[in-house]
């Protein structure tokens, strides 16, 4: 059995019943099984949004340390 990378599960006839009572129940995200293995993950808006930001914030730490040595140069606001 694979490993259901959440702390809730529902079955997809189940979800498909009843979407919204999946949603209101949960607290974080809900493993969507198909024959008891996970096909999908439903997860709250807050959190996947603050999941693009995590990642948003690692792209960014990304282009920092690959920037790190490069040569710094002074300018004017005026001059862009």
């Amino acid at each position: 059995m694979e490993s259901i990378l959440a702390r809730a599960s529902i079955g997809i006839s189940e979800l498909k019943v009843n979407p919204m009572a999946a949603i209101e129940q949960a607290d974080g995200p809900v493993a969507i099984l198909n024959r008891n293995k996970p096909v999908a993950y439903l997860v709250p808006a807050s959190e996947w949004e603050a999941i693009c930001e995590r990642l948003e914030d690692a792209e960014l730490a990304d282009i920092v340390r690959s920037r790190a040595d490069e040569k710094v140069l002074s300018v004017k606001l005026e001059d862009l």
